[in-house]
């Protein structure tokens, strides 16, 4: 996750970023989803993709979410530590737990902003820069709805060929999400100029925006201790 660039290559890609959008894939809605829900309500959803810097950076601003937490899934309490996630053997995938209002957004919706802009559901046990099992895309599900719901979504995608290669998300159950560190929560909102957060995680923020913006909200949801212009 962490990595060295020279003044050179920041400041090269701070000006791709202000003058194009990377592209994301044009993904349609999910013909199997739930339905809105009539009253507001919380849900949560744990994804993992890549870096959670990123992941929490993008649902951060996702219509109807009502907070995103950096954490650990995938493994046991005893390694859900990133110092032990790091080195790749904890079984742990660096996640995010979403809590969101089904009468504002749905699951499909979200899983929609996962596969379109969020990261890449191609690559297998990477993503970016980073390598490894605990960077892989991966949607833990709570209940059989949202089993079925991402199973059907996966094979929609995989058959309209939306991506060049087969989608390889994993569909496993979730058994236990652990908070990661505090350093770790809000990452991109502390450190917007972080080169990682430049390179990597402005250019989804910028795709959402773009691509999906009926689902995208400019500020982060009510109670954020700190102001940002992500």
């Amino acid at each position: 996750m962490k990595f060295m660039l020279s003044r050179f290559l920041i400041v090269a890609a701070a000006i791709f970023i202000l003058t194009t959008v990377s592209s994301a894939a044009v993904i349609p809605d999910p013909f199997v989803d739930s339905r809105r829900a009539t009253v507001p309500s919380l849900q949560t959803v744990v994804l993992g993709g890549g870096c959670f810097w990123g992941l929490q950076a993008v649902f951060e601003h996702v219509k109807g979410v009502t907070s995103v937490t950096a954490g650990y899934s995938g493994g046991s309490a005893e390694t859900a530590n990133y110092e032990a996630v790091s080195g790749g053997r904890s079984g742990h995938a660096e996640a995010v737990r979403i809590t969101y209002d089904p009468s504002q957004i749905t699951y499909g919706q979200l899983l929609k902003v996962f596969f379109g802009v969020a990261h890449n559901p191609t690559e297998i046990n990477r993503q970016g820069p980073d390598e490894g099992t605990q960077y892989r895309s991966v949607i833990f599900y709570s209940d059989e709805r949202q089993r079925r719901i991402a199973e059907a979504y996966i094979n929609q995608l995989d058959q309209a060929k939306v991506f060049e290669r087969p989608i390889a998300t994993q569909l496993v159950g979730l058994h236990g999400f652990y908070q990661a560190e505090s350093y770790h929560q809000d990452f991109a909102v502390k450190y917007p100029n972080d080169p990682y957060i430049v390179v990597n995680d402005l250019p989804k923020l910028a795709n959402l925006r773009k691509e999906m913006p009926k689902l995208y909200v400019p500020r982060r949801f009510t109670g954020a201790k700190r102001n940002s212009n992500l």
